[in-house]
């Protein structure tokens, strides 16, 4: 990635924000952008829209969380299983989807995630509806004490940056021009002499393994891991946070991750707790309707219209 004084500024801020802010919630933020960088791969630069994402979120906190607890491995093996766990169970998913196009992959994607969202409500090793609580932080490389929000945020803040430059340079390599030459026009593409049904199964593997890491590291986190993590309502709110931020941009994921986790922490306090639901319903309408490149997609467009 060609680093730039914007990105330089951007990182800046991110080093000095736990000064500022709640480290949590933004431990929770990078969490979730990192999902939705992940989602946004699969969707903006290949075209294929899943709607079970949320199972390999869940997977990941939930491999990783059991590790955690009953193995004594450290942060970065706990995290490292998890997302290898969630790659795998990518890959198999991917085999039975992505020959599947349109409304039917969406579905099959959607069907295959429930069945795993009622694995783990029954299986004995994730808790159930209780979950797995009081999951250990531990101490990074053996030393590093990740009970400390601070020390906890700026691993979190390093895993985001390489989760987020793979992704990064994933879309701006060949394989990644082939990936959206694919999303424009498959025939073409298969014409043209690639085996599609590969390059988007690689997609979907890689997609699926960095939704992983995040769920991964969201269990560390909050130090749990539950059934909220796999439901369908968690595809459908990656959904929003991508189509709100900008599909198809690099930087629209993070943005919509931002807005959807600050709106839903703004809200739960309230007394529109209750409504958090409908709110983010009637946000998701209007982005569709009023601007559907979303806000970066927007924004770009006005500095391209205006400065060229």
């Amino acid at each position: 990635m060609k680093i730039s004084k914007f990105n330089i500024v951007l990182l800046g801020l991110a080093l000095v924000a736990p000064f500022a802010f709640y480290p949590v919630l933004l431990m929770k933020v990078l969490c979730f952008a990192l999902f939705a960088c992940a989602f946004n791969l699969l969707l903006g630069f290949v075209g294929l829209l899943s709607f079970g994402h949320a199972v390999f979120l869940g997977t990941g906190g939930y491999v990783t969380g059991y590790l955690m607890m009953n193995t004594g491995l450290t942060p970065e093996l706990g995290i490292l299983a998890g997302t290898i766990a969630s790659g795998l169970l990518g890959a198999v998913y991917g085999k039975l989807s992505v020959k599947r196009e349109g409304i039917y992959f969406a579905m099959v994607t959607l069907a295959l995630a429930q069945l795993m969202f009622f694995v783990f409500l029954q299986a004995p090793f994730t808790g159930g509806e209780d979950g797995l609580q009081g999951i250990p932080r531990g101490h990074l490389f053996g030393f590093i004490d990740l009970s400390d929000n601070l020390n906890m945020y700026y691993f979190v803040l390093a895993i985001f940056l390489f989760g987020f430059w793979l992704i990064n340079r994933t879309v701006h390599s060949p394989f990644g021009q082939i990936l959206k030459a694919i999303r424009d026009n498959e025939p073409r593409a298969t014409s043209l002499g690639y085996n599609v049904n590969d390059y988007k199964w690689a997609a979907f593997v890689i997609s699926a393994a960095l939704a992983g890491l995040a769920g991964s590291t969201k269990t560390l986190v909050f130090q749990l891991a539950s059934l909220t993590d796999v439901h369908w309502h968690m595809s459908g709110e990656v959904v929003l946070m991508t189509l709100l931020g900008g599909m198809g941009t690099i930087f629209g994921p993070v943005v919509g991750a931002a807005v959807v986790v600050g709106i839903q922490n703004f809200l739960s306090g309230g007394e529109l707790g209750n409504y958090v639901h409908i709110i983010m319903g009637l946000i998701f309408i209007v982005c569709v309707l009023a601007f559907r490149s979303g806000i970066v997609g927007e924004i770009q467009k006005i500095v391209k219209r205006n400065f060229g």
